[in-house]
């Protein structure tokens, strides 16, 4: 199938930190591992061109994940507009958007992440998705959905050690067997949200920014990385993660974290 598109970065995207369980093929295509379905994607100038295991609703589905609907241009315009210092970063991230990922696969994927490489990350998510997931083989490969939280239910703390995850395994036992209701989220403030998140085990603050940013489109939360940090010394003077919110949040307001993406995606791939 084939969509025009406007303003549209598939390469930033599905490489900008959000997302895991992708994989590059030999004609720079992705295969990207969605929760019902597999799909290969590829952009030539103002078209994306997508095919996948399961036809149903497929341009629906594709624009729905990668958040084509959302007004992006209007909301960096006006960030520009109120800073021109984001000038640079902006154009530079033209075309980025933030994925709409299964919910429930952030949280798991985030919990994972502490301290920890994200090939390792991967490696967990796809170990946990060969045992308790539905087999889906497209492009003659062997792919595995993410399973659902009742399949989850099935490992203990031994199993999710087995598969890779380190000492993180309690902390996703633990969550998983918890009565944690992610539909919850939606109808609370951010600020509530993180509380609600920081009170599990094993999440802190930055995991559950990223976890509203990246799975609940909550731009009002600002998870601070190394790259972050690194941009804010290098153009702002400021080193504390203190200063950094301060700074950020007093100027980009709601939309403090989608600033933060572009920091990020600047820094770590222009320098």
């Amino acid at each position: 199938m084939k969509l025009k598109v406007n303003n549209f970065n598939l390469k930033d995207t599905i490489t900008c930190g959000q997302i895991f369980r992708y994989e590059i093929l030999s004609d720079n295509s992705y295969d990207v591992i969605l929760s019902d379905r597999v799909i290969n994607i590829y952009q030539k100038d103002d078209y994306i061109y997508f095919d996948s295991n399961k036809l149903d609703n497929l341009e629906e589905v594709v624009i729905n994940y990668f958040d084509l609907n959302y007004d992006y241009e209007s909301i960096n315009n006006m960030l520009i507009n109120n800073n021109p210092e984001l000038k640079d970063i902006i154009n530079y991230s033209n075309g980025l958007k933030m994925i709409n990922e299964p919910k429930l696969e952030v949280i798991i994927s985030y919990i994972l992440s502490q301290n920890n490489r994200v090939p390792q990350i991967k490696k967990s998510l796809d170990n946990i998705s060969k045992e308790y997931g539905e087999e889906i083989e497209f492009n003659n490969r062997k792919y595995y959905l993410f399973p659902s939280l009742e399949k989850l239910k099935l490992a203990s703390v031994e199993d999710f050690r087995r598969l890779k995850c380190g000492f993180r395994d309690r902390y996703l036992y633990e969550f998983i067997h918890s009565d944690f209701d992610v539909n919850k989220i939606g109808k609370l403030s951010s600020k509530e949200a993180l509380d609600l998140l920081m009170s599990m085990k094993g999440i802190g603050e930055k995991v559950a920014s990223c976890i509203l940013l990246f799975g609940f489109h909550r731009f009002d939360v600002y998870p601070i990385d190394t790259w972050v940090k690194k941009y804010m010394k290098d153009e702002h003077n400021i080193t504390t993660i203190k200063g950094i919110k301060e700074f950020c949040l007093e100027r980009y307001k709601e939309y403090t974290g989608l600033v933060i993406q572009y920091m990020f995606n600047y820094k770590r791939n222009k320098d």
